[in-house]
This record gives C-alpha cells, sequence and structure tokens, in this order.
C-alpha cells in the first residue's frame, strides 16, 4: 500500500484541473501543464480533490500509485505558486548576467559561458553572483539549475564555485607545511 498515493490532492482556488482522454490537465494564473496516466492508474476528481488509485494489485500499479499522487500535487503547486531555485557564485571574478533569452556565466574559463534559456523558465540576476531560476514544472527548474551548477561545481578547498543557495560546502583543511 502507497503511502503517499493514498492521500488527495488539494486542488486550491484559482486551479482548474481536468482529466480527458488519458491526459490530467492543470490551469492556473502561472501556466498549464498536462500529464499522461498510465494504465495502471486511475484518477478522479471529487470536488476540490483529486485522488488516484491503482487499477490492480499487481507491482507495476502499485508502484505508479504514489509516483502519479505526487507528479499531480507538484503540477497543481506549480501553476499555482510555482518553484524558484536560487543559486550562489563564489569565487574572484566569477559573475552571471542575463542577456536577452541567454544567460552569460563568465566562471574562470578563457571565455564566457553562454547557456540559452529553456522555455517556460525565467532566470533572472538581482546581482551579478546570485542566479534565480523560476518556472512552473518542478523538473523543468530543477534539471535547469543542475546544469547551471555543472559548469563548475563547488570544490571543498577554497569553496569557489556555483552552488545552491541552501547548499552547504563541507570545507577541507589545505596543504600543510
Amino acid at each position: 500500500m502507497s503511502r503517499v498515493g493514498k492521500y488527495p490532492v488539494e486542488i486550491p482556488a484559482g486551479v482548474q484541473v481536468a482529466i480527458a482522454g488519458g491526459m490530467l490537465t492543470a490551469k492556473g494564473k502561472l501556466g498549464e501543464l498536462s500529464l499522461p496516466l498510465t494504465d495502471h492508474i486511475e484518477a478522479a476528481i471529487d470536488g476540490n480533490k483529486v485522488t488516484v488509485k491503482p487499477r490492480t494489485t499487481d507491482r507495476q500499479a502499485r508502484m505508479m500509485w504514489g509516483t502519479t499522487r505526487a507528479l499531480v500535487a507538484s503540477m497543481v503547486k506549480g501553476v499555482s505558486t510555482g518553484y524558484t531555485k536560487a543559486m550562489e557564485i563564489t569565487g574572484t571574478g566569477y559573475r552571471a548576467a542575463v542577456q536577452g533569452s541567454n544567460l552569460e556565466i563568465s566562471l574562470g574559463f578563457s571565455h564566457p559561458i553562454v547557456y540559452p534559456v529553456p522555455k517556460g523558465i525565467k532566470i533572472t540576476c538581482e546581482r551579478p553572483t546570485a542566479i534565480k531560476v523560476e518556472g512552473v514544472d518542478k523538473r523543468l527548474v530543477g534539471q535547469v539549475a543542475a546544469e547551471i551548477r555543472a559548469f563548475r561545481g563547488p570544490e571543498p578547498y577554497k569553496g569557489k564555485g556555483v552552488r545552491y543557495a541552501d547548499e552547504v560546502i563541507r570545507r577541507k583543511e589545505g596543504k600543510k607545511k
């Protein structure tokens, strides 16, 4: 029995959820997301709640039960409030700036890195060492933030690189004489 799947997903005010043709669609003030439902799962809308149930008791259906419920919950939250990842850049001369539809980052390489911002994502830099990734899709926001961090991840000796704002870097002691 799924511990996550048995709880219904609350639909906040201002969000419409519809199920049609094997697709669950959530529409809110920030945008619209859709999720294809598998044959193992049965979803229903009861008033202002979405309930997810497995069609059978086989292993695949029980696995998809909790997964589908979590995906529906993240869709509903995304279209109503959205998702945000804050990132910090540490290092001498390291900085970022948004230019048009590209994020230009200087991370100590011989050339600046030009990262094209995907559709559905908004990137802002309130100061040269802070990046904020915002969007409706939780998976896409996390993926974009991970790709930016991968250009130069934080290193443990000086702490230089790109890190999440809430990430703690375990520092190592340097070479002793």
